[in-house]
This record gives C-alpha cells, sequence and structure tokens, in this order.
C-alpha cells in the first residue's frame, strides 16, 4: 500500500505519517526498488492508534510507548491504565485551572461597566491595581 492509500484509511496525512516514522513512533516501511514507501496492515495499526491516542491527549512520546506496548505480548494492562489515568489527572488538573480562569475572566466582566468612561476594573486587574481571584 502507498502512502496516499495510508492516509485515506488513517484519516493522517502523508506529511504525518512521513513526520511520525521520522521520529521512530511508529515503525518505517519497506521500500520498493522505486523508492516508494510500501506499508503493511500492521502500518496502518499502528497509524491508527497514534491518531486515536492523539485525538484524546496523548503527547508523541507517549503514543510511541503505545505503540511500543501494542507490540509488546508481554505487556499487562495495569500499565496501559496506569498511562490513561496519569493522562486524566493531567487533563483534570488544566480542567481545574481553566475554571480558575474562567472565574477571574467572569469576575472582571461583571465588574466592568463596559462604558464610554476610561476607568475599568478589568485593566486595574491587569495592572495589579486590585486584588484578583488568581493571585
Amino acid at each position: 500500500m502507498n502512502i496516499s492509500q495510508v492516509a485515506k484509511l488513517t484519516n493522517l496525512s502523508a506529511k504525518s505519517i512521513r513526520f511520525y516514522e521520522s521520529k521512530g513512533i511508529v515503525s518505517e516501511p519497506l521500500r520498493s526498488d522505486n523508492g516508494y514507501r510500501t506499508y503493511s496492515d500492521k502500518h496502518i495499526e499502528q497509524l491508527k492508534l497514534v491518531a486515536r491516542a492523539k485525538a484524546v491527549g496523548f503527547s508523541l512520546e507517549e503514543c510511541k510507548s503505545f505503540v511500543q506496548l501494542s507490540q509488546d505480548p508481554n505487556r499487562t494492562s495495569a500499565v496501559i491504565k496506569h498511562k490513561a489515568q496519569e493522562k486524566l489527572d493531567e487533563v483534570e488538573s488544566k480542567l481545574l485551572e481553566l475554571n480558575n480562569i474562567k472565574q477571574q475572566l467572569t469576575a472582571w466582566i461583571n465588574e466592568c461597566p463596559g462604558d464610554s468612561g476610561s476607568a475599568c476594573p478589568i485593566m486595574d486587574n491587569l495592572q495589579g491595581k486590585c486584588k484578583s481571584i488568581t493571585q
């Protein structure tokens, strides 16, 4: 299978596929006599795994680890679950941080008259003249 066929099957661009290969995230395909990459079902599986893992927030290094685990017959589900739990913990931490930012912005917007005057509590907070929620 050539790279354009693989791109279509995996919903990845040819550029992304080549990048994942160059970074060792997925195994490199064989090359035909004319130098073109020839992909197998194994490559498709690896690339789909990477695409799905990236879609839920795993880094490229984490994707590489998942590809390696997918090929390890001695892997345990505990290891994979631990990696997923770590990612979930990271996401929950980011959500908490974003919620704090949302609360701060909401408070500032509610305080600001938004009129033609120059007095602006948002600017005062940004300049450190008022106490903000995140300080």
